[in-house]
């Protein structure tokens, strides 16, 4: 399973990390922190080290979505 949260400005960091955490614990494989503003993305999954991806970058699906793969930058065109 994955969960996919998009930063607002009534969002804190510190409140989606937490969320992120317990969408883990309660058995979701993959979280996607997503801050249009900043156009990063973070990757958060169990049993692996969180990940930032910005521009350059690429996301990736993994197990959860295989084949998956977008560049970050497309999540934020103009």
């Amino acid at each position: 399973m994955l969960a996919v949260e998009i930063k607002s400005d009534s969002n804190s960091y510190k409140d989606l990390r937490a969320k992120a955490r317990k969408y883990l614990e309660h058995g979701t494989a993959m979280v996607w922190l997503i801050d249009p503003h900043k156009r990063f993305v973070e990757v958060y999954q169990a049993n692996s080290d969180d990940q930032v991806l910005f521009d350059t970058d690429t996301l990736d699906g993994g197990e959860v979505l295989p084949g998956f793969r977008l560049a970050v930058k497309e999540l934020f065109r103009d």
